[in-house]
């Protein structure tokens, strides 16, 4: 099980922290393809977080629960507007059980990489497709490692430089595992965060979806349903699982 590293503080000042995460065209068009997906069925949210896409996603009609390791954060859930209608389930994504199924489960900004094993990836597929109804869909979201922009010999990358945030990676290649570090000034104080991810690309979630039994149907480079092409920065990818016919 991952550390619970989003605690009270981080979880008060999430919407502070990553601001660009709550764009609403960001959270509109997420929200759209989610409930086309869901349609008049449930759908569950695999590290639900403080509710950012779920909270919306139930104020239009679909029905959501959630499984969230930090408590902290699903305590902000019932704070916003709509919330109390979202029940969430404590515990691992890799491993914690809900006991039904769901027309759609869905990972989002990156989630799975929290999971720091390839055997703790795996278990989240399999966790999924357990959720899932026949026919249901499976969605993650997650960006593409950033390799191609080391210059040879660096193993640093910076994803953000602002006046108030600078967040780099420090990637480990033999492991697989990309150290996320976040520097704000927020309210005037500094603050830092850091936090280990493993990697992964597009063909090795495809291949654990497999493991699963779900069979790859869409992927974009964006909520807007670019195309997804060898210059895409990220992916949504949309698994189905079999309807059973």
């Amino acid at each position: 099980m991952p550390d619970a590293r989003f605690d009270e503080w981080l979880a008060q000042r999430y919407e502070k922290l990553w601001p660009e995460l709550f764009d609403p065209l960001l959270i509109d068009r997420t929200v759209d393809l989610l409930a086309g997906l869901a349609g008049t069925g449930a759908a569950l949210e695999l590290g639900i977080g403080t509710g950012r896409i779920a909270v919306p996603l139930s104020r239009r009609g679909v029905r959501v629960h959630g499984i969230e390791l930090s408590p902290a954060m699903a305590e902000q859930i019932g704070a916003r507007e709509g919330g109390s209608a979202i029940d969430v389930t404590i515990g691992d994504l890799a491993s914690a059980a809900v006991g039904r199924t769901f027309r759609l489960v869905y990972l989002l900004r990156n989630t799975i990489t929290n999971l720091t094993t390839q055997d703790a990836q795996v278990d989240a597929f399999r966790n999924a497709a357990a959720h899932l109804e026949p026919g249901g869909r499976l969605v993650i979201e997650n960006y593409i490692p950033e390799l191609r922009r080391l210059p040879p010999g660096e193993t640093v990358h910076v994803f953000a430089r602002t006046p108030d945030h600078l967040g780099f990676e420090e990637y480990d290649v033999a492991h697989q595992i990309a150290v996320s570090h976040h520097h704000w000034q927020i309210d005037g104080q500094p603050a830092t965060f850091s936090s280990p991810h493993r990697y992964v690309w597009p063909a090795e979630l495809d291949l654990m979806a497999r493991l699963a039994g779900l069979t790859l149907r869409e992927r974009w480079s964006g909520w807007g349903r670019e195309p997804f092409t060898a210059e895409s920065r990220s992916h949504i990818s949309i698994w189905q699982k079999p309807t059973g016919d």
